[in-house]
């Protein structure tokens, strides 16, 4: 119950934007700017992955589990 005299007054602040929306502008980006994004992308896509991966082993354990 930690409400701050500012959130009281103000409400809570707005979220943190994401880094990158899909679909929106890249003219203003510059290269090392579109550069790092496709970075940050690849990271996500990996993350992703990862976690299509944990969700397998997951179904094949529990496949074989009730398994007759």
């Amino acid at each position: 119950m930690a409400i701050s005299d500012e959130d009281a007054l103000f409400g809570k602040p707005p979220a943190k934007s994401p880094a990158h929306l899909l679909g929106q502008s890249l003219d203003d980006l510059s290269a090392p700017e579109l550069a790092e994004r496709i970075a940050m992308l690849r990271r996500e896509i990996e993350r992703l992955e990862a976690a299509i991966e944990a969700r397998e082993v997951t179904r094949q354990a529990a496949s074989s589990f009730f398994k007759t």
